[in-house]
């Protein structure tokens, strides 16, 4: 039956037992229908369609979804599009936790083990202001590719979040709060920084690292530069929005003596950007593997 791809002049009884047939083989069934002979299959399907201008009501209760225009290349766009929302609330919830993963490990880490904190509360309140919240944001808002026709559907028991995702959260949350530490050791053991200016380059290199992290949600199999996230404008528009906010809160007085932050010259701009792109390309090059 699985090499079939019509069949005709099924009476009610066998339209339920070919989608119990299909769903015990593990697929995930759609079934269109009008009449009422078509309801019992249209409630069992995992997604029962039924046709909106000519279908019975008796078809319309026992759906899922109604087609108001009868038109079937509807069906394929209203997949596209709940695979696209589905993918996008994924990786902003993946986003969040990572971001905040990431910062949980730098105060935890640095409680136990050091008597001075590389990024102070008021500063973590203002991350999650910014980078937890224009990002996201820009996540959600991406329309996605066509590309995600071409994928098989999930199964009806999928989470949002499975065993890989929450690894993937652990790793980067892992090489973010590597890599600030690895900033603050530097321009505190080896490059002899007043404090303030420790603080600063830490706080910097954890913003900056959580803002470059929305590349990492792009799908597995696409291109590092070309890719769904790349041609979101929504990420280019918060990313602009995070930059302009992180130089503000440095080189600007009010938010200086509010933040506790200090000016930084050109080159350690540079560090930090530096800095900050580590995770993204430590992520990538285990993701190729």
């Amino acid at each position: 039956m699985e090499k079939t791809s019509i069949f005709s002049r099924f009476s009610p009884e066998q339209k339920l037992r070919l989608v119990g047939h299909y769903q015990s083989q593990g697929y995930v069934v759609a079934m269109t229908g009008d009449g009422v002979n078509d309801a019992p299959a249209l409630k069992k399907a995992d997604i029962g369609v039924a046709m909106g201008q000519r279908g019975t009501e008796v078809a319309k209760e026992a759906s899922d979804m109604i087609l108001r225009d009868d038109r079937f290349s509807t069906i394929v766009f209203a997949v596209e599009q709940g695979r696209v929302i589905f993918s996008n609330i994924r990786k902003f919830v993946i986003y969040l936790l990572s971001c905040n993963i990431s910062e949980v490990f730098v105060v935890g880490i640095a409680s136990v083990f050091s008597s001075q904190l590389p990024i102070m509360p008021l500063q973590i309140l203002f991350l999650n202001l910014v980078t937890d919240v224009f990002p996201a944001l820009a996540l959600g808002m991406g329309k996605g590719d066509h590309s995600y026709l071409l994928c098989p559907p999930r199964g009806s028991q999928e989470k949002i979040l499975e065993k890989s995702h929450w690894i993937f959260i652990f790793v980067y949350g892992s090489l973010i709060t590597a890599t600030v530490f690895g900033v603050f050791s530097l321009f505190t053991f080896f490059i002899e920084t007043p404090f303030e200016k420790v603080v600063t380059l830490s706080f910097l290199t954890l913003g900056l690292s959580q803002v470059f992290h929305v590349f990492n949600l792009r799908k597995s199999d696409s291109s590092f530069v070309f890719n769904e996230i790349s041609r979101n404008p929504y990420v280019w528009g918060a990313i602009s929005i995070c930059l302009v906010l992180f130089v503000g809160s440095v080189h600007l007085p009010f938010a200086q003596a509010t933040l506790d932050l200090v000016p930084l010259t050109f080159y350690e701009w540079l560090t930090v950007f530096g800095f900050s792109l580590v995770p993204l390309i430590g992520q990538s090059i285990l993701r190729f593997k």
